[in-house]
């Protein structure tokens, strides 16, 4: 896709707020299509799901150099849906979050966003009368899919992981430690600093593209629903996830086991991603045993947040080509 090409004029966009399994709890479902395309098949049917500090709209519908991930998909001839679980986006926050988060547990753990997760995929399968889906998961989001996929295989065709959680000896960056609360301030707009040491220091300069990171930061703070918050370049992001990471990632406990995993997976990594480092990952690969195919993309240059980064358009083509292949039964 030529990056000056203006994509979106021939995407149609859908935005969904459906019931969570939760009185009161709506969740977020952002649709991209090519545009007059009503019907597709499971094949060109695509479910995303965010990490645990930012949204699905802040990492896959960032405008960078013209087009956005979802409008790549999309523009690739497929239907595709980016959720948001409760607490995130522009999904509902729990009634804890009008609160100061001391005054609650972590919110929104990994069991709850799975639960959330299976509502939007049920919603998807059932509005466009499909039995599976393809389905992308990023970092916590891998977990989430992951596990889901264990537990519903059925309902996926095939699986994109990008940089998913797995266990580690030692601290994991997103946990910074301390007492955890129901949720915490993320500045957002502090943001890019953390993001681009990841790389060494003569390839920071154009690790994001031209105004990459202030559509990003635009797009992210903009859902934020406390005003105060959003005006201070910041988002509240629940803590649910890090209560996880010191239950099972860290305390050598695995979430779900991906032997489990019964579709064919692609697992795409960052060479300087510092969040899942590259022998996290690989030994989460190697136990995908249950697969009937699984592949690996190492892709240089790029950090956890690559699908934002300068080198994005070789995660996009990968996953687009790789949902594009024929499944056949075992």
């Amino acid at each position: 896709m030529n990056a000056h090409t203006d994509t979106r004029k021939n995407i149609d966009t859908h935005s969904y707020h459906i019931p969570s399994d939760t009185a009161g709890i709506e969740l977020h479902i952002q649709n991209k299509r090519p545009k007059g395309v009503h019907t597709f098949d499971a094949a060109h049917t695509i479910v995303m799901m965010h990490g645990a500090t930012y949204s699905s709209l802040s990492l896959y519908d960032t405008e960078v150099g013209g087009y956005s991930f979802m409008d790549y998909l999309a523009a690739r001839g497929y239907d595709v849906y980016a959720v948001d679980v409760r607490g995130y986006g522009r999904s509902t926050r729990p009634i804890e979050m009008d609160h100061a988060p001391e005054h609650s547990a972590p919110l929104t753990n990994t069991e709850m966003a799975i639960r959330d997760f299976s509502s939007a995929m049920n919603f998807v399968l059932r509005t466009n009368r499909l039995s599976q889906s393809n389905v992308i998961g990023m970092s916590w989001g891998g977990t989430v899919t992951g596990a889901y996929t264990t537990r519903n295989g059925y309902k996926v065709r095939r699986l994109g992981l990008i940089a998913p959680q797995w266990l580690s000896a030692v601290p994991i960056p997103l946990d910074s430690g301390g007492i955890l609360a129901g949720y915490r301030i993320v500045q957002a707009d502090a943001a890019r600093t953390r993001w681009i040491n990841a790389a060494p220091v003569h390839k920071r300069s154009d690790l994001i593209p031209e105004h990459g990171f202030e559509a990003w930061l635009a797009q992210t703070v903009e859902t934020e629903t406390d005003a105060a918050i959003r005006s201070a370049g910041a988002i509240r992001a629940t803590n649910g996830p890090i209560q996880d990471i010191r239950d099972y990632w860290n305390a050598g406990r695995p979430f779900y086991d991906p032997s489990e995993i019964e579709v064919p997976v692609l697992l795409l990594h960052g060479e300087w991603d510092i969040d899942i480092p590259i022998d996290l990952a690989l030994d989460y690969f190697k136990r995908l045993t249950g697969t009937p195919s699984k592949r690996w993309l190492e892709i240089g240059e790029a950090t956890h947040m690559l699908v934002l980064e300068k080198n994005r358009q070789l995660a996009f083509t990968a996953l687009a080509d790789f949902f594009s292949e024929a499944t056949y039964p075992s």
